[in-house]
């Protein structure tokens, strides 16, 4: 008979957390199921092409990334697409009040920390979700482009599941722009420098993101790579 410890310590002898759930943690599947199908319920109401806009929390109103992101978002709306964020503050606020500036469809998909992360007020399709793998599907699957400004861990973890699902032909390529060639231009060097270089990619693997600086071409990008 297997018991039931609540709180009950990792064993060090097991390789991952999985091993150690408890009795009854398999329910946890169905909160899995449940945000599956929120999510795809709500965002079925969008008949437009949705543009996801990510970078860092840490940027507030006035620093320059703030007000690119904001600028971009603004642009897209006008353009006809649904602006799509990870909801929460930063450049994900930025996106989403850039969207509710002209009055277009402002998505935020906010997700449950312990720090930094509280939904914005600027989204008016406002989504909350407790697993980050769910949040992350939502954001690849219904965009039909992303928008990279400056960020950390969080923004790098979903530039390159994107770009590795576009490289392995498991999702359609979609354009990725990266904003800001001060920020990016030593990641894109270093990918030649050493992953190209290495051969561990190819070179057409470049042509996957572009790196952009200026809003109102940013948006004349996506206007000619997602058509409406």
């Amino acid at each position: 008979m297997v018991m039931n410890v609540p709180n009950a310590p990792f064993d060090e002898s097991q390789q991952y957390w999985l091993d150690n759930f408890n009795v009854g943690d398999s329910w946890r599947l169905f909160r899995i199921m449940a945000e599956f199908v929120e999510g795809f319920d709500s965002m079925a109401v969008v008949k437009r092409p949705t543009v996801s806009v990510f970078g860092s929390a840490r940027f507030e109103e006035g620093h320059i990334y703030y007000d690119i992101a904001r600028k971009v978002s603004s642009g897209l709306s006008e353009a006809g697409y649904a602006v799509m964020t990870g909801g929460g503050p930063g450049i994900m606020e930025a996106g989403n009040r850039g969207a509710a500036d002209v009055g277009g469809i402002s998505i935020g998909l906010n997700i449950d920390l312990p720090f930094e992360q509280e939904g914005n007020p600027y989204a008016n399709l406002p989504l909350k979700f407790k697993y980050f793998f769910v949040r992350k599907v939502m954001l690849i699957k219904y965009a039909m482009a992303f928008i990279c400004m400056p960020g950390g861990f969080g923004t790098m973890d979903e530039l390159f599941e994107a770009v590795t699902l576009i490289q392995t032909n498991r999702i359609k390529s979609f354009p990725i722009v990266l904003v800001g060639s001060d920020f990016w231009g030593g990641l894109v060097d270093w990918i030649k420098d050493q992953m190209l270089s290495a051969e561990t990619i190819r070179e057409e693997d470049l042509d996957i993101f572009e790196v952009l600086d200026d809003p109102d071409e940013i948006v004349q990008f996506i206007k000619r790579r997602v058509i409406i």
